[in-house]
């Protein structure tokens, strides 16, 4: 959730003399908005302040400052008549030494939504993959610790994904707020149909999305509705997962299709 500033840290701590630069102004259409930020060493890149010639530009400039020793300073740029863009607003940007106190005073970044992801299957592992960029938390929950991968290639897993392994993992459901969302993808339907009815007696979940057909749907469906469940929870119910218009059933394609979809949903909310 905070990768870049662990990027940062990384970069301090080794010696490297990096300018951070942040956008801290904007006026009419813009690629990116205030607080978007990116490190410059004369050598290396990693974040965005949007692209395109704007990132150029921003650059040079930080490459000049490391070069000259030039002093923190503030630039604005005019994206239609200085550089071209179609965007056609104003953005300010700050240039900066990246320095320890850069690192305490920058913000944590609030998460987009809380995941319980239930499942550390093929789908699981590839939503999960996807979700290692995103400002989110999420839990990520299955009773078979061998199933989690140890790491991403070289790298290790996030800190805002945190692996869940317990033997009770319908359990799990009771710990979550009023409005995380769910994702229920376990290997066995039993254990879905488990985890899936404590969430919907919850009711107070902002989304609960459960793998698999409209057949198991169905059934699912006159399960719970035995079980007393109200028609209008179920209704809430999200089965089969994923944006509609993605097609594909390998597993990461499902997965980009179900992330986008959690996105797609946050965004539809009302602001917090």
């Amino acid at each position: 959730m905070n990768s870049l500033r662990d990027g940062a840290t990384g970069w301090l701590q080794g010696g490297r003399s990096t300018v951070l630069i942040e956008v801290v102004g904007e006026f009419g259409s813009v690629p990116r908005n205030v607080g978007a930020r990116m490190l410059v060493s004369a050598t290396t890149t990693a974040g965005t302040v949007g692209g395109g010639h704007l990132e150029l530009k921003a650059i040079e400039q930080a490459r000049r400052m490391l070069a000259d020793g030039l002093p923190p300073q503030t630039v604005r740029y005019p994206l239609g008549p200085a550089l071209g863009q179609c965007c056609g607003g104003v953005v300010t940007l700050g240039f900066s030494l990246l320095t320890a106190d850069a690192l305490v005073a920058w913000p944590d970044e609030a998460p987009r939504f809380h995941l319980q992801l239930y499942g550390a299957g093929h789908v699981g592992r590839a939503i999960s993959r996807l979700l290692v960029d995103l400002p989110v938390s999420v839990e990520w929950i299955d009773e078979r610790d061998d199933e989690f991968p140890e790491s991403l290639g070289a790298v290790s897993w996030p800190a805002h994904i945190r692996k869940v392994c317990v033997d009770a993992v319908d359990g799990e459901v009771m710990r979550a707020a009023p409005g995380d969302r769910y994702l229920v993808l376990t290997h066995r339907h039993d254990l879905d149909l488990r985890i899936t009815e404590a969430i919907l007696r919850r009711g107070d979940f902002g989304f609960l999305g459960l793998i698999g057909s409209q057949t198991k749907k169905q059934r699912f469906l006159h399960h719970f509705e035995s079980r007393g469940i109200a028609l209008e929870v179920l209704a809430r119910m999200t089965c089969p997962i994923g944006l509609p218009g993605i097609e594909g059933k390998a597993p990461e394609v499902v997965a980009l299709a179900v992330v986008a979809q959690l996105m797609m949903e946050r965004s539809l909310e009302s602001p917090a």
